[in-house]
Parts: structure tokens; sequence; C-alpha cells
């Protein structure tokens, strides 16, 4: 049997991990595996893991001197049937496209006479850009073998089109390019072993005599890979074609999600958050040790239906804004910009496609959110403006009312007299401009930061603005930078009183009415 020669690039994505199975597969069909690293994709994967898992040097860097001498970038690009990138992110596509080649992977992508296979894998909204799209479009005019990506949850927390297909389906995508021929493991043979796949089991080791184990890389890999684990890859090498066809798995049933989860957000540590991508490729993965590639995502439901802001746009601002006086002094609201965090956060988790405009805060942005950060009054009106369209907008920012007329350029001393005089100047009326203009999303929520007559003040304040709802609050007590708050909704049907709350439900809460509000228009 003739063995193929695949050359197999990875990207810098959470999607790298993957590459392991596949590499796993290769070998499995019978072909010989290259992988070339790129920078990014040595942050999820090491060249040690898939040194041992393909049995060939891993190639990091166009600047090897050794490799380079011989005019390795060429060699590889020649030695191969098959480049593979996998997984392609939108930069690599990019570069593609482009004719870049400032690693080692794109120089030997451009250098390559031989066919060339990207398996794309990046977020929803990266994937759907006209530029990314564009660059696709291109490639596979050229020649380039684009596979589509899967639908799925993502690692972002977002749920669309850009997660990579899964290994199996890379690997049958691969035998249909060479064309391999049914004594060659073809397309109908592959297809025949990809059902009968099941989760191996790990043989019993067996008892050997001890032996002196050899030094170097060789005595290493012997360290990490057991005998048993050795045997058992030859001897599926040999046998893999006799493989009889599996029964089917049988899948469990849905499991519905605990009381208190609610159908939106499941409350976190009471659901199992569905995984980026399929957890079941994670055990080819085993020298990384304790890293969890999924550690760290955030917890969504995967249903669509759960998901009532997919497909949507929603714009927060939340924070101070900072005016300056001179060099080292300003004017601002007090403003810890949580409760704007916390509704960034819940509309991402409900499937949104979120823009946080922020003031000065030390917060973290939320998972799936893209955060543009601002300073001033007239920064963030800008922010807002070039944010649009959007479907719903939640102006939670403290703006400041006024800012100093003219800056200082030095900072202002005391002279032992009077102090100086400030001129103020009115800020741009941010709510009230997006609300009457043009471009005005479909829903528009103030808020409203009141020490008295909390609901008949914010009553005034929704007329006043022109807006559809006010979230009124009242802060006469510790509720600023504090994790608690008590708010009181207005709309044009009334007003209604929440209970005190974690800033968390406040935000929960307010989204699921805004998914309702926006899915009957």
């Amino acid at each position: 049997m003739v063995q193929l020669r695949i050359l197999l690039v990875i990207g810098g994505g959470i999607a790298a991990y993957k590459s392991c199975e596949l590499v796993r597969l290769i070998r499995k069909g019978g072909g010989a595996v290259t992988c070339v690293l790129t920078e990014g994709g040595s942050q999820f994967v090491t060249p040690m893991s898939l040194a041992a898992l393909s049995g060939n040097q891993v190639h990091t860097s166009l600047w090897d001197l050794k490799n380079e001498a011989e005019i390795g970038h060429i060699q590889l690009s020649r030695d191969a049937d098959l480049v593979v990138v996998c997984p392609a992110t939108a930069d690599l596509l990019a570069k593609m496209a482009a004719g870049i080649c400032d690693d080692l992977a794109t120089t030997l992508i451009l250098a390559t006479d031989k066919p060339v296979l990207a398996v794309p894998a990046m977020n929803v909204r990266m994937w759907e850009h006209a530029a990314t799209q564009r660059n696709i479009a291109w490639l596979r005019q050229a020649g380039v073998r684009v596979m589509q990506p899967d639908e799925g949850p993502m690692a972002c927390g977002e749920f669309g089109p850009g997660r990579l297909p899964d290994p199996e389906m890379v690997w049958l995508e691969i035998a249909e390019m060479l064309g391999l021929d049914p004594g060659d493991a073809g397309p109908g043979e592959v297809a025949a072993y990809l059902e009968a796949l099941e989760p191996e089991e790990e043989e019993e080791p067996v008892e050997e005599a001890a032996t002196p184990r050899p030094g170097g890389l060789a005595g290493l890999l012997a360290s990490i890979i057991p005998r048993s684990t050795s045997r058992r890859i030859r001897d599926e090498e040999v046998s893999y074609r006799e493989i009889a066809p599996a029964d089917e798995p049988v899948l469990p049933d849905h499991v519905a999600p605990p009381p208190g989860g609610g159908p939106l957000l499941a409350a976190r540590g009471q659901a199992r958050s569905a995984p980026p991508s399929d957890p079941g490729a994670l055990p080819c993965a085993g020298y990384w040790g304790d890293f969890d590639p999924l550690a760290g995502q955030p917890e969504f439901d995967q249903a669509p239906e759960h998901r009532p802001l997919y497909g949507r746009h929603v714009l927060v601002t939340a924070g101070p804004t900072h005016e300056p006086i001179d060099p080292v002094r300003y004017i601002a609201n007090r403003s810890s910009g949580k409760q704007g965090f916390a509704i960034a956060a819940a509309a991402a988790a409900a499937g949104a496609r979120v823009t946080l405009v922020s003031g000065p805060v030390t917060l973290a942005t939320p998972p799936g959110v893209e955060r543009i950060d601002v300073e001033t009054a007239e920064e963030m009106a800008a922010a807002v403006r070039a944010a649009m369209p959007a479907d719903a907008a939640v102006m939670v920012a403290a703006v400041a009312d006024w800012r100093t007329r003219d800056f200082a350029g030095q900072k202002i001393k005391k002279r032992g007299s009077a102090p100086p005089a400030l001129l103020l100047a009115e800020n741009p009326d941010i709510l009230a401009t997006l609300a009457a203009s043009p471009q005005r999303p479909g829903l528009v929520i103030g808020f409203a930061a009141e020490t008295e007559d909390v609901t008949e003040n914010a009553r005034r304040k929704r007329q006043r603005k022109g807006v559809d709802w006010i979230v009124a609050n009242d802060v006469s007590g510790d509720v600023m930078g504090g994790d608690e708050n008590r708010v009181h909704l207005v709309t044009e049907d009334g007003v209604e009183d929440w209970e005190a709350m974690t800033k968390q439900d406040v935000a929960r809460r307010l989204v699921e009415r805004m998914a309702e509000r926006l899915a009957h228009g």
C-alpha cells in the first residue's frame, strides 16, 4: 500500500487540540504526518504532543539553521502529497489569500505545488465577515479546497457556523481529495472504518522485565508512551481493514435545565455548560497533563430556543466618563460599571452580538463581548454613533453632564489666593440623541440614578428623553460600587417594582424582558 504523506499546518485557535485526533486518524489509515505548528497553535498544543503522536519532527520556525540550510520550507512543501491547514484561522486564511508569507506555515503554503485543504475554525462573526467570505471565495477560485465549518456553540459563548468539523469528517475529505482506491483505504473503506469507530479500551499492560531505558529524546518518549499503547497502535495499523461495523451509539436523552436555572440562562454552578467542542477528542491529547482546553469558557444553554437574542445586536454603555480639567484632574460621576458589564454578559449569553462602550473601569471584559474603551462623554457619543445600527441599546453609563470649556495643558497650581474659575460647557446628551436618531434602535433603555422621588423622576425622564424604558434605582444608600440593586422598570405600561437582587440577576431579568419585547416587535 502506498503511504500517504500529509503536511498538517496547525493554526492558533482553541480548535487546535482537535489536530491531535486528526493525526491519529491519518496514521491509523496508513498515512504519514508531518506537523507544522504556528506560533499561535503552540499556545494550545505542544510540539512534544504532536511529535509523540505523529512519530515525526514537528516544525515551528522558518529560521531553523539546520533545516533552512537545506531550504527546508521548500522541501517540506514538495515532500507532501497534500497540505492540510487545520484549524485555518481567519488570520491564516487572509494571509493565504493575500500571498503573505511571514512565518514557516504561510511560506510553505505559498511555495507548495501540491493540493491544499483548508479547514476553517473561528468565531461566527469572523466567519460571516465580508473580508473572510471574500478571502474564502478567492482561495476556492485559486484551487484551494475549503471545508464548510460546523454550526454550534462556541468557546466565546456565541452560537452559529464557525466550529471546526469533527476530525473524522476532515479525514474523509482528505481521502476523497487523494482519490484513494478501495485497496488503498479509499473513501468507501474509510466510511466503513468511521462507522466502526468506537471509544477505544486500553489493553492491560503486560508485565515485562525491566530493561535499561535509552537516553535523549528516545528515552523521553519511552517514558511518555506506554509499551502497550505502542503495540496497540502497531496492531491497529495492520488490522484496521478488518474492523466490523459497530452498532449505532445510543445517545442520552436531553436533560432539562435544573430548577431555578430558567429557560434563558442556566444558573452558574447548577447546569453543566455545553462545551464549545466535542470532548470526545480530548483523550488523544493525554500528554497535556492537567491542562483543560475548555477551562474558563462561559456557561450557556446550547439550545437555540434558549438563546432568544441570537442574531440581534445589542449596544450597552457602562461606567463613568472622565472630563479632564488639566493633565491630573477631571470631573466625573461615581460609577463602578458593574451593572452595565453584567447586562452585556447576560445579553451575550442569550446569543446577542454585544458592543460594550465603557468608560474608565477596572472590570474584565465579559466573554463574547466586543469592548470599546473611552474616557470622555464626546468619545462615548462617537463610539455609540459608530456602533449603529443596533436592535437594542441599554444606556447604563453615568455620563458627566458638564466638561470644562478650556482644558489646561499644564497642571493648575495653587497660588495661595482664590481658586481658579472653571468655565463649564454642557456635554452631549447621548441618550436623547440616540432616541431621536434616524438609526434609532428598536428598543432604547435608559438608566436613572435618583436620590429622591425615584419613580416620578424616572417617568419624567422617560418622557423627556423619548426612550422606551427607564430602569430607575435609588442611589441614596450604598448601591454605587455594591453588588446588589433594587430597581424600578418604567415602561409605557406603568412601573414594575423589582425586589432587591444581585446586579447579575437584574441583568438576567432585564435581558429576558428585552428578548420578549424584541420578539413581539
